[in-house]
């Protein structure tokens, strides 16, 4: 027991500051992408799920995005993505990145602030994903990350929630289940789409078994990537409860 007590004291304190001034992705981390004035055809062909759209009104949408960098390997003097972590929207059509400055997420209302903002409980569902989100989402409740310290927890069952984490494509298999875990969940209640399957079906987008978030459950909040960077779960929860700005 001495041992451990002394190896915890040399370790010192172990859990990171957020947010803090200049933390970004890590060097190999892509972030919020950037569309340069050169022509976006190459690095649309490049693009293994259409992504990316050139011509007249020319954009990248991150709900279909993945992230691999191959339109920015492929024509690196019309896209670059950065470091920037804050990828989170409140909107769909906001995650659609153009030369137009990028829309983050808000946060919810003043009432909902009041009700969220100091204890906010989380019921994740797993709809069909490939436990990459879900693994991002776990490591914010190590010690590093302590989601904990701003009153977000994950809840075991739906009528102790007062959000819905949604992650996967939403397969035929798990719609059912994803409908009878909004609907056990009390009022007010908010809904979030992580990761590219969640928000437009990723890599199985279009695929007959792909059903996808139900319209009749509405997203308040769409967390891009795959997966995302547990820096960018953590932002857009922040920010839809107010914690952040």
């Amino acid at each position: 027991m001495i041992k451990a007590l002394m190896a915890r004291w040399k370790q010192g304190y172990r859990t990171m500051e957020f947010p803090s001034a200049g933390l970004m992705l890590p060097p190999r981390g892509l972030g919020l992408p950037k569309l340069k004035p050169g022509r976006l055809e190459k690095a649309a062909a490049a693009c293994p799920y259409g992504a990316l759209t050139a011509g007249e009104k020319p954009g990248l949408d991150m709900g279909r995005c993945i992230f691999c960098g191959a339109c920015a390997n492929a024509a690196p003097e019309a896209v670059e993505f950065t470091r920037e972590y804050k990828l989170c929207a409140s909107g769909r059509g906001a995650l659609v990145i153009t030369d137009e400055d990028f829309r983050r997420a808000e946060s919810l209302g003043a009432g909902l602030r009041r009700l969220f903002g100091r204890s906010f409980k989380l019921r994740q569902v797993s709809a069909g994903g490939c436990a990459a989100c879900e693994a991002d989402c776990n490591v914010l409740q190590t010690i590093g990350w302590d989601l904990g310290r701003f009153g977000v927890q994950f809840a075991a069952s739906p009528r102790h929630a007062d959000g819905l984490l949604v992650t996967g494509p939403v397969t035929k298999n798990m719609e059912l289940a994803l409908r009878k875990t909004y609907a056990a969940m009390s009022s007010p209640k908010v809904v979030i789409a992580c990761g590219a399957c969640a928000i437009s079906g990723g890599p199985y987008a279009g695929h007959e078994e792909c059903a996808g978030i139900p319209p009749e459950i509405p997203v308040d909040l769409y967390i891009p990537g795959c997966p995302p960077h547990p820096l960018t779960i953590l932002d857009g929860i922040l920010r839809l409860i107010g914690r952040v700005e």
